[in-house]
């Protein structure tokens, strides 16, 4: 499954791609029939919250008009509408920029926090924009949050 969120579910989008998805999202500016087209050309399911957006797009593209303003329902919503896997593909899409990570070198390890720097599990690198993940806290609370939603939880609180 590849989506495109509108403008308003960029705190979606960022975890789609934690879940290992192509997830693009809308500019601001983007007009209605720009984002359809968009989604047919690229074969996307259109994410939204506008009303508007949700009536006339499923005429042209599929679409999940969300209910909630709630992360953690959406992600529900997501999983039981779509069968979204929120263990898909965990940590290797750049969350910035979409970009499919690859393994970092050695090296990189020096730019790690001294308190990750002993983590045995790969570094990974987005090459789009120089990223550099570990494994630190952060991620290890993320993949909480996203072992929930798969289990059907709320999630483990902001991360």
């Amino acid at each position: 499954m590849r989506f495109l969120c509108d403008a308003m579910l960029g705190g979606l989008v960022r975890w789609l791609r934690a879940a290992g998805y192509d997830s693009l999202l809308a500019e601001g500016s983007w007009r209605d029939r720009e984002l359809v087209d968009l989604c047919a050309r690229e074969q996307r399911i259109l994410l939204t919250q506008d009303r508007e957006l949700g009536i006339i797009a499923p005429a042209v593209v599929p679409v999940l008009l969300l209910a909630a303003r709630d992360l953690d329902h959406n992600a529900r919503e997501l999983r039981e509408v779509l069968g979204v896997d929120w263990q898909h593909a965990p940590f290797t899409r750049c969350l910035v920029d979409n970009t499919v990570l690859e393994a970092a070198e050695q090296h990189h390890r020096e730019h790690v926090p001294p308190s990750s720097r002993r983590v045995t599990e790969p570094l990974r690198l987005c090459p789009t924009c120089g990223r550099l993940y570990w494994p630190g806290g952060h991620v290890r609370r993320m993949q909480r949050r996203l072992a929930g939603w798969q289990g059907g939880q709320a999630g483990a609180g902001d991360c």
